[in-house]
């Protein structure tokens, strides 16, 4: 199974969310069954390393980016991913409006099993600098993607 976590611009949110569910994998030893990795919905950042208030948070914890750089997110990719996560309403409209139709269904929003918080963005850390926030969002939704992964397998 591939997954494929998704924001503007692939230096805050879906790096953090790539490097914590890459943590998740590995303690669970799924790592020979499930690949993770994130893109943008822009080229804004394209080629660029994580933001330094993700970095710093990424550090904190212990988390590898494996030397993220940013990229787009492709329309191959819709093809060759099972699962591709958006982190709020912008970057779902955009996934939506790029996705070609037959691939439509992989697309999520990353409270959707979120107990209690369906429906719920991240916000953009890039404009609010509440990096501690991201994270602590993302480490509430991702042991549900994780779930939904060993159901699937």
């Amino acid at each position: 199974m591939k997954v494929l976590f998704v924001c503007l611009g692939n230096i805050c949110r879906s790096p953090m969310a790539e490097a914590m569910f890459l943590k998740e994998l590995q303690d669970a030893n799924l790592t020979n069954q499930v690949k993770v990795a994130s893109a943008a919905t822009s080229s804004y950042e394209e080629g660029n390393h994580p933001h330094p208030g993700a970095r710093k948070i990424m550090e904190k914890y212990h988390l590898d980016d494996r030397g993220h750089r940013s990229r787009p997110i492709t329309v191959a990719d819709f093809a060759n991913y099972d699962l591709i996560i958006g982190m709020d309403e912008m970057n779902m409209h955009n996934l939506a409006t790029m996705a070609p139709s037959q691939y439509r269904d992989k697309v999520f929003a990353i409270n959707d099993f979120t107990p209690g918080h369906e429906g719920e963005p991240i916000p953009d850390p890039w404009y609010t600098h509440r990096f501690q926030d991201t994270y602590d969002s993302l480490a509430r939704a991702l042991p549900n993607w994780l779930a939904y992964v060993k159901k699937r397998l």
